[in-house]
């Protein structure tokens, strides 16, 4: 085999040689290329139904907290009528909110948890007032202060706590909203306590005359 024969070999050999390592890297980098789509592709499907979860959540804590306040106001009604009030339909009301409550514990960012565990215990001392009026010493003004509390504080503490998620969603943008929740949620909080120690002491009035 001559030079120029040998030459050419080596060439030839060399360009498939190149040729085969080219495509090896090309084929690599479309691999890469398609494995980087498909991760990015996974990420967002799992963001998008992490979303839908929470806007789920959100919906069904929304409505939990509107029939719970609803309930226990047709309750109240239904009594200051002299109608013979059906507790399943509060009860079934305040297990509802319950349920909800607790699962939207573990995934609250703490902004929407401060707000949701106040609307908690607001609701809950609506729940005493509706229990509590049976035994009443003041029949008239326990009936106005209930109302006057499912339709004022409780109402606005629902109010809060839908447009709080809203907010958490990015559906509604208020730019001074902040403040305006937590002005919102210290008056919930200062209502609910007076009319916690109201209720006690009420309590405490009947156990001594009891």
């Amino acid at each position: 085999m001559d030079v120029t024969t040998l030459a050419v070999a080596l060439i030839s050999v060399g360009g498939t040689l190149g040729g085969t390592l080219g495509g090896a890297v090309l084929s690599e980098r479309a691999n890469q290329k398609q494995n980087e789509r498909t991760d990015r592709q996974r990420a967002e499907e799992r963001n998008d139904r992490a979303q839908q979860a929470k806007r789920d959540l959100y919906a069904r804590l929304n409505t939990t907290a509107r029939s719970y306040r609803v309930a226990a106001q047709d309750a109240v009604r239904a009594a200051e009528r002299g109608e013979d009030v059906e507790p399943a339909a509060l009860e079934a009301a305040k297990e509802a909110w319950s349920e909800q409550y607790s699962q939207a514990q573990m995934v609250l960012a703490k902004d929407v948890l401060d707000v949701a565990s106040a609307l908690n215990g607001a609701l809950g001392v609506g729940y005493s007032v509706v229990k509590q009026l049976p035994n009443s010493p003041d029949p008239d003004g326990s009936y106005d202060r209930a109302k006057a509390w499912f339709s004022g504080p409780l109402s606005d503490g629902v109010y809060l706590l839908r447009v709080t998620l809203r907010h958490d969603l990015g559906v509604e943008v208020e730019p001074d909203f902040e403040r305006i929740r937590m002005q919102m949620l210290a008056t919930l909080d200062s209502e609910r306590r007076n009319l916690e120690r109201l209720l006690a002491s009420e309590q405490n009035q009947a156990a001594r005359s009891a």
